[in-house]
């Protein structure tokens, strides 16, 4: 069974890939569309990988804010989804 750390370490650790970031610069609550490490294209990419990673899909009345607007949100989206 995946454990919330186990979830919140792979997500950060894609975030902290594909955004290029130093990891001293990602929170677990940093507002990460605010701050400009992804824009709408990589919300694709991430609904991607947690579909892959983790199996979940997302429905289009899924996609709000408050789903992905930081890796503690987007752990506890996932969490619900599992």
């Amino acid at each position: 069974m995946i454990t919330s750390i186990d979830i919140k370490n792979k997500i950060k650790d894609y975030i902290i890939k594909t955004t290029l970031a130093n990891v001293e610069d990602i929170a677990d609550d940093t507002l990460i569309f605010e701050e400009g490490l992804l824009d709408s294209m990589g919300l694709l990419f991430l609904i991607e990988f947690l579909k892959e990673e983790f199996d979940i899909t997302t429905n289009d009345d899924e996609l709000i804010v408050e789903n992905f607007e930081s890796i503690n949100n987007i752990v506890d989206f996932t969490k619900s989804k599992l």
